[in-house]
């Protein structure tokens, strides 16, 4: 691909008019929208991670429309990956926050109502909105004049999927593939219950220790996708957590009880240590690591800043590839977001509160862009900037008299709508590369993005209230990791009821980290979450590294079972977010019991739990290095 902007020449030319923006493309992106929306919302408030849902939404695109359908039409397709990614974004920055205000409510033994659907809903679509219009402004910077500079991983890596043709059709099955095997094994492990999901085990020789692993296929597909760098980070982080810190604490702790725990140290148990102390220290870690990453960037925050406001009032050229959505357009939808905001009675921001969002909105907007367009969207800092914007948004509000919960509540509004807003922006970025390569309309994938943002956040109010019914957040089910970190940041400046000292242990941790050089965020992360979620993302990085390493008849071959893994890895993740769901609203129906085995005292235990896992290794390796074994 030639790196000169004046020479780029996209798939579909400028002076040509293709179908694009048609019923067909709206409906199943919105579909697309709404099922990876769920399914990461589900996944991200288990596991703390999400994945990108542009590439599978692609592929399965291309599976409808060019298989079933029999039509030949690739902007038709990048239409529905535009819309159908926004669900995943939207989600992604959701998670992060509202599950506070629902642990809030709980917290509060029924004084405190649960956020409604439409609190969740409006707070939601306003922020995918802002983070659409927003990123307006920025395509021209970032997309056009630095094509070739910024690389766009995923972005770029959608559009080679889509310019595959009739292969990337073909390889919607393994999507489907992942996603069914994965949905029934979900089933039978969290359904039937016929296992358990979590194998657990202590060490007596070794006090205050623990190993185990969630026997899931989102795991085994994250860790695949993320690769085995990542996947030892996180599994360092855990590490250092269970097998040092923990058995530390009950070494030198003795019969003694320290806050925030109330009985003696070495009378709890793993679980009761890492939900006192490490989650804690994991937390002042995550948050040094964001607020690191957000550091070391200011350089580049800074001239992508002054970059996106010099070209604002940028109107676009008179091709089609070159037309934006109209400035007096993004400037009114920005001011009709901000009344919504504000003049709603339900919502719990106010006019500094509003005019604080649009401030960091767009602030954040153009750093999330610029992140994701120099290393992707898995690797964007949003964790960072929530949290910089909780401290200083809570700071505020403390300061002119907004306390209680009525103030963490706004706190938590506020956050959700600067979480979600950079979230979008990056994903829109990526889908504004994906669409300059193919030769996409930008102001049809704006229109587009705007309408995955709104259906995206319809159906988050609805996920949310459902998942909080079936299972409360903060709990094993449900930990929604990220919320409970910002829950206690907004907890910490408000009142101060948190114990700053493990915080500050975590910071230093952090500090410590980032001197050596290894990456402090997946670190962090590590730290923060059990290990039983660490090893079998682990798993996953070894069978995507044995397949980088292993000995292939040409590097082509390599790079097709390389690519083949993380469609199928994401059609895994898929169909447990999924089911997940399925699961939470069979318990609200009350149904749920009625499939659980246990009550007919049938469980294959921990050992069943292990076989079913190495079983679906053996099928994912089956399916994509030994299948098509003859290529090689």
């Amino acid at each position: 691909m030639n790196n000169s902007k004046e020479e780029f020449k996209p798939f579909i030319p400028g002076n040509k008019v293709v179908p694009e923006f048609t019923a067909t493309s709206i409906i199943l992106g919105i579909i697309l929208a709404i099922l990876f929306g769920g399914a990461n919302a589900y996944l991200g408030l288990r596991v703390g991670m999400t994945i990108s849902a542009s590439i599978p939404a692609a592929v399965i695109s291309m599976g409808v429309i060019r298989i079933i359908m029999r039509k030949d039409s690739i902007l038709e397709n990048n239409m529905v990956q535009t819309i159908g990614s926004a669900g995943e974004s939207l989600a992604a920055g959701a998670i992060f926050t509202i599950p506070a205000l629902f642990m809030w409510a709980s917290e509060s033994n029924g004084e405190i109502a649960s956020p409604s659907f439409w609190i969740i809903a409006v707070v939601a679509i306003c922020g995918g909105v802002l983070g659409v219009l927003f990123m307006v402004p920025l395509r021209t910077a970032l997309i056009v004049e630095e094509h070739g500079v910024l690389p766009f991983p995923e972005g770029t890596a959608c559009a080679e999927v889509l310019l595959a043709g009739e292969e990337g059709g073909v390889k919607s099955k393994l999507v489907f593939s992942g996603l069914g095997i994965s949905a029934v094994y979900k089933f039978i492990a969290d359904g039937l219950r016929l296992f358990p999901s979590e194998v657990d085990w202590s060490i007596p020789a070794y006090r205050g220790s623990g190993i185990g692993m969630d026997v899931l296929p989102a795991l085994l597909g994250v860790g695949y996708i993320c690769g085995a760098r990542v996947s030892s980070y996180l599994l360092g982080g855990a590490v250092l957590g269970w097998f040092v810190l923990m058995p530390a604490l009950v070494f030198i702790g003795g019969d003694n009880v320290i806050f925030p725990a109330t009985e003696p140290l070495n009378t709890l148990d793993t679980w009761t240590l890492w939900g006192s102390y490490i989650r804690y220290i994991g937390a002042g870690a995550v948050a040094a690591g964001g607020i690191i990453s957000l550091i070391k960037s200011l350089p580049l925050i800074i001239s992508t800043f002054r970059k996106a406001v010099k070209g604002f009032g940028h109107k676009g050229g008179a091709e089609r590839t070159a037309r934006d959505m109209p400035f007096k357009y993004v400037l009114a939808g920005v001011i009709l977001v901000v009344l919504t905001l504000w003049l709603i009675p339900s919502v719990p921001i106010g006019s500094v509160s509003a005019l604080i969002i649009v401030v960091f909105g767009f602030f954040f907007a153009t750093v999330s862009a610029r992140m994701v367009g120099l290393v992707g969207s898995s690797n964007n800092p949003v964790s960072g900037m929530a949290i910089a914007t909780l401290l200083i948004s809570t700071i505020l509000l403390k300061a002119t008299g907004s306390t209680g919960i009525s103030g963490m509540t706004t706190a938590i509004c506020i956050g959700t709508v600067i979480c979600i807003v950079a979230a979008m922006a990056g994903d829109t970025s990526q889908d504004l590369k994906t669409g300059y390569i193919v030769g996409a309309t930008p102001v049809k994938q704006q229109v587009g993005e705007l309408i995955g943002a709104v259906f995206s956040g319809l159906a988050i109010g609805g996920v949310l209230n459902l998942l909080n019914m079936a299972w409360e957040y903060g709990g094993t089910q449900l930990p929604a990791p990220q919320a409970t970190l910002m829950k206690m940041v907004v907890e910490g400046v408000m009142d101060g009821n948190i114990p700053w000292s493990l915080i500050f242990l975590g910071v230093f941790i952090a500090v410590a980290v980032e001197i050596i050089g290894i990456p402090v965020l997946p670190f962090a992360i590590g730290l923060y979450l059990p290990i039983h979620l660490s090893v079998p993302i682990m798993i996953g990085g070894l069978i995507r590294l044995w397949y980088e390493k292993r000995k292939f008849k040409d590097e082509n071959r390599r790079k097709e079972v390389i690519s083949d893994g993380v469609l199928y890895a994401s059609g895994m993740i898929a169909g447990e977010g999924l089911v997940g769901i399925l699961l939470a609203i069979l318990v609200v129906v009350g149904v749920g019991e009625k499939f659980d085995l246990t009550n007919y005292g049938i469980s294959l235990g921990n050992i069943g739990g292990c076989v079913f896992f190495a079983a679906l290794v053996g099928i994912m390796i089956y399916i994509t290095l030994f299948k098509n074994r003859k290529k090689d």
